[in-house]
């Protein structure tokens, strides 16, 4: 009987080893697939670095450049290419001192996957150095300094804006085409102005123009009176001028109370109407510009994304809202090309080097130094818009004078 008991005993202590071996077998099991289903979700995530300005002078192009990118997220259920999209946000300050420290916030404590940056050419600059460095994939949704995909460029960053060349090459042959000979130059003294000269005289004097003066002043100074009064002793045909912002609205203001506008035609690219046509109350109307964007444009992926952004925000969007909202598209288009489940950078790099982009700007792909080949428009300043007149130049290539990709 003793035996009997025993052994009986023994069969149950055997049983319950089994069933404990089972359960942690089983639990392992679970905890893989818990674990393979966790990393899964992390994978089919991208993380996005907003590096731009919330404050200070530029405030309001960084906060249109994040409603767009974020209206084409929000468009396809808060999803890129079937990722879920996590914001790590930066406010750059439009301070280009502050501009590493910033991208390196980013790229290093956060471990973003993608840089999106910025408004200002000398924050830009600092931030492609800290993403060539890095190897960070960066998208530009504005800043044109022509060094970012020219001697500065990397097979890692990518532009869904302009460079400077552009606007300021195809008003150069505008003004050709208009019959012009004699022109005199006016901007700030600095980098962004001197892009905006060079590129306006590139296409200028080649159609046989002739730039009679060059007339610069300190950045950012708005008097204005004393070029004025030599600009109308030059005997010039016509003015071409570099200004954005309050600058911009000041100096239409200034030009035309000194009598100006209706005897010496004014030209400019189009941030000199962008948002300042208001403030110049009613001095701006006729202005003809050039961009990359323009009002009344027909097609049916303008018309839509600026009904979304009217009922999101109550305005209407502008150039720079176009632009974040291509800067999503494009990494879209990247992140189709890569595999599930997966961020393999080479391979959305590649998608997006190969992408074709339907813009509310108008369809573009971009160039061996990834920015944009696109359409350059003309435009009318007619009341509170730059309505288009015509296609300037199409499929405009910026020449990347310099850009080495290996």
């Amino acid at each position: 009987m003793l035996n009997s008991r025993s052994h009986a005993q023994e069969e149950t202590k055997k049983n319950n080893r089994k069933r404990v071996r089972l359960s942690a077998t089983a639990l392992g099991l679970g905890l893989t697939a818990l674990m393979s289903l966790s990393s899964a979700n992390a994978e089919d995530k991208v993380k996005v670095g907003l590096m731009l300005p919330y404050t200070g002078t530029y405030a309001a192009l960084g906060t249109a450049i994040t409603n767009g990118f974020r209206q084409y997220v929000n468009e396809h259920g808060g999803k890129l290419a079937g990722r879920e999209v996590t914001y790590f946000v930066v406010d750059d300050e439009s301070d280009p001192a502050k501009a590493t420290e910033n991208a390196n916030r980013l790229v290093k404590r956060d471990e973003v996957d993608v840089l999106v940056g910025t408004v200002h050419s000398g924050v830009a600059l600092a931030m492609a150095k800290v993403a060539r460095d890095n190897k960070t994939l960066t998208i530009i949704p504005n800043a044109g300094a022509d060094e970012l995909t020219g001697q500065l460029c990397a097979p890692n960053v990518f532009r869904t804006s302009f460079s400077n060349w552009q606007p300021a090459f195809a008003m150069g042959k505008v003004m050709a085409a208009r019959g012009h000979k004699k022109v005199v130059t006016l901007t700030w003294k600095y980098a962004a102005g001197e892009q905006y000269v060079r590129g306006f005289k590139e296409a200028f004097e080649k159609e046989g123009g002739q730039v009679i003066s060059e007339l610069y002043l300190p950045f950012p100074g708005v008097e204005f009176q004393p070029f004025l009064t030599q600009i109308s002793s030059l005997g010039a045909d016509a003015v071409y001028v570099f200004f954005a912002g309050s600058g911009a609205a000041k100096f239409v203001k200034d030009y035309e109370a000194a009598g100006l506008k209706a005897n010496l035609p004014l030209y400019g690219t189009g941030f000199l109407t962008d948002g300042t046509l208001e403030a110049m109350g009613g001095a701006g109307e006729g202005l003809l510009t050039t961009l990359h964007y323009a009002d009344g444009l027909e097609n049916p992926v303008d018309k839509a994304f600026r009904a979304g952004y009217v009922s999101a925000h109550k305005v209407q969007p502008d150039v720079y809202a176009v632009q974040g909202y291509d800067a999503a598209q494009l990494l879209a288009a990247g992140l189709a090309g890569s595999p599930s489940g997966k961020f393999d950078k080479e391979a959305v790099m590649k998608a997006m080097s190969a992408a074709k982009i339907e813009s509310p700007r108008g369809s573009f792909n971009l160039s061996a130094a990834n920015n944009p080949v696109q359409d350059i428009y003309l435009r009318r300043a007619e009341g509170k818009q730059n309505t288009i007149v015509e296609i300037a130049v199409p499929k405009l290539a910026d020449p990347a004078r310099g850009c080495r990709m290996n």
